[in-house]
């Protein structure tokens, strides 16, 4: 069991190959109790394999990793029963029905969450009867999810859960992931959905070539540059724009030097980055520093 201090994740220095490549190479992580942290980056970047050596599934080549103060490759079935696990491509038994695959799962916890209750949160309270195999892709994630969480986790693995939601359910399950953490739950998510991330994350963490580029609230990630407003404008048909701070002083020193007579700035935009357009940037950065670094025979391989 974790100390009252300890985070319930924390990773320092981990390195992960697959004979030549490089999938994790030096990652740090932390995550605090209670918190919901979104690891976002492109593919290849790492994250599942980070997220499946902290499930346990895969072992590090070098690094520390602890997940609510166990080593996870030596984690034992009390220590599992605490995790929840939402995986990319659950597999499953075709042939049982959705309330019983769910009741099956959680008879493998010591305190459930009700199953009806679950298939209730997750949008298949009407599927309750239909066999696994006659499922949509979309119920088919849903009842992923509810497999994940009818275990009543102390901290919850969300690997893009929902991948094939409708944009409905899609709001629906953030609903439910907010009460998770409302009740105490810890949460790992990957996404490639930026909107998902802005919307349930304390903290994101952006992941490109298996390392770490930033970390930070939604609001913050990238730093004071990064999120700088560009002011836009036209004087005499030419456009201008600046990136600055203080985005409010600069249309007013603009209607005063290039405003009509009304006071109108002709056409003004005040545009402030995105999570989406900060995102892009680094991973952009990222990449050319790759091919910067990368020799001419690296680049060959």
């Amino acid at each position: 069991m974790a100390t009252t201090n300890a985070p319930a994740v924390l990773v320092e220095g981990l390195h992960k190959r697959y004979g030549d490549k490089r999938a994790v190479d030096g990652l740090d992580l932390r995550v605090e109790h209670g918190e919901i942290v979104a690891v976002l980056g492109p593919n290849g970047a790492g994250k599942t394999t980070t997220v499946e050596t902290l499930e346990g599934f895969r072992r590090a080549d070098a690094g520390h990793v602890r997940v609510l103060g166990e080593d996870p490759a030596r984690g034992d079935r009390a220590w599992r029963a605490r995790l929840g696990v939402v995986l990319q491509d659950n597999q499953d038994l075709a042939e049982v029905t959705v309330a019983e695959i769910v009741r099956h799962v959680a008879g493998f916890y010591p305190a459930p969450r009700d199953p009806e209750t679950v298939i209730e949160e997750v949008g298949l309270r009407e599927k309750r009867s239909a066999r696994v195999r006659a499922l949509s892709g979309g119920q088919r994630r849903r009842l992923d999810v509810a497999l994940g969480i009818v275990g009543d986790p102390e901290l919850l693995f969300l690997d893009e859960p929902t991948t094939g939601f409708d944009p409905q359910a899609r709001h629906a399950f953030w609903d439910l992931v907010e009460g998770l953490r409302d009740e105490g739950t810890t949460i790992l998510l990957t996404t490639h959905y930026l909107e998902e991330a802005e919307r349930l994350a304390d903290r994101v963490v952006v992941v490109a070539h298996g390392r770490v580029l930033a970390d930070g609230a939604p609001a913050d990630l990238g730093g004071r540059q990064a999120r700088r407003a560009r002011v836009r404008w036209t004087v005499d048909g030419v456009g201008h724009e600046e990136a600055t701070d203080t985005p409010t002083a600069l249309v007013a020193r603009l209607a005063a030097q290039v405003g009509h007579p009304d006071g109108e700035v002709p056409g003004l935009q005040v545009l402030r980055p995105t999570l989406e357009d900060v995102y892009l940037g680094l991973i952009g950065e990222a990449a050319a520093d790759v091919a910067t670094d990368d020799t001419p025979e690296e680049t060959a391989r």
